[in-house]
C-alpha cells in the first residue's frame, strides 16, 4: 500500500515533525526579517521578545510557545499561519482532519492544541481552533499586538484577561476586544475547553 502513495503530499492529518516544523519556522522567521530589513535588536523591539530566544528560533532550535509566534508573526507584520509555511490552499472549506496545527509542543507540559481553522494565509481573518487543559495560563506572557479579537466558547470554562481585568466566560460566551490591549487566558479546570478565536492578521 505504501507504493501507492509515492510522490504524493503527506496526508494533511498527519502530524508533523517536531523538529522539521521549528527548524522551518525559525526558516520563515529569518526569511521574513531579512525581507523587512530588520535586525535581530529591531524585531526584539517590536514582538516583545528576546533577541536571544530569537536567534534560537532562527536556528532552528529552542521550543518557541504559540505566544510568542503570535507576537513574532504580527512584527513581521504576516498572519501566524505563515510562519508554519505548507501548501497554500485553495478551497473555501477545511476539513476538521486537515487543520494546520500551529503549536511546536511549545505550551510547557499542557497539551494545547491550536490549529487552523481558517484556509488562506492572506484573508483579512484569521481564525483558529483551541483545546486548553486544566491549568493551561499565559499570564507570564500577555499578548499585545495590533488588530482585534473575538472568541467564544464551546466547551468548559475560560478565564480572558484584559489589562488586568478577568472576564469569565461559558459554553456559548463569547467576547470581542482590541489586541492592542495585553490579554491573557486561564483555564482553572476541571474541564479542557474548546473554543474558537477569531483575529485580524496583519496586511501582507
Amino acid at each position: 500500500m505504501g507504493s501507492a502513495n509515492s510522490g504524493q503530499e503527506p496526508d494533511a492529518s498527519t502530524p508533523p515533525d517536531p523538529e522539521a516544523a521549528i527548524a522551518g519556522v525559525g526558516h520563515q522567521v529569518r526569511g521574513l526579517r531579512k525581507l523587512r530589513g530588520l535586525t535581530l535588536e529591531e524585531l526584539s523591539t517590536r514582538a516583545s521578545v528576546s533577541i536571544g530566544l530569537i536567534s534560537q528560533i532562527e536556528r532552528g532550535r529552542g521550543n518557541p510557545s504559540f505566544n510568542t509566534l503570535i507576537q513574532l508573526s504580527h512584527a513581521l507584520q504576516v498572519p501566524v499561519g505563515r510562519l508554519f509555511h505548507g501548501p497554500e490552499q485553495t478551497s473555501p472549506v477545511v476539513r476538521a482532519k486537515e487543520r494546520r496545527t500551529l503549536d511546536l509542543h511549545g505550551s510547557g507540559t499542557l497539551d494545547v492544541t491550536y490549529e487552523l481553522l481558517s484556509p488562506g494565509l492572506t484573508g483579512t481573518l484569521e481564525a483558529v481552533w483551541i483545546e486548553a487543559p486544566p491549568g493551561y495560563d499565559t499570564s507570564d506572557s500577555p499578548f499585545t499586538h495590533p488588530g482585534e479579537e473575538f472568541g467564544i466558547i464551546l466547551q468548559g470554562r475560560h478565564q480572558v484577561f484584559l489589562d488586568g481585568v478577568c472576564h469569565e466566560l461559558g459554553p456559548g460566551d463569547s467576547i470581542t476586544y482590541p489586541s492592542t490591549t495585553p490579554h491573557w487566558y486561564r483555564n482553572e479546570g476541571p474541564e479542557t475547553v474548546k473554543a474558537v478565536w477569531v483575529m485580524t492578521p496583519p496586511n501582507l
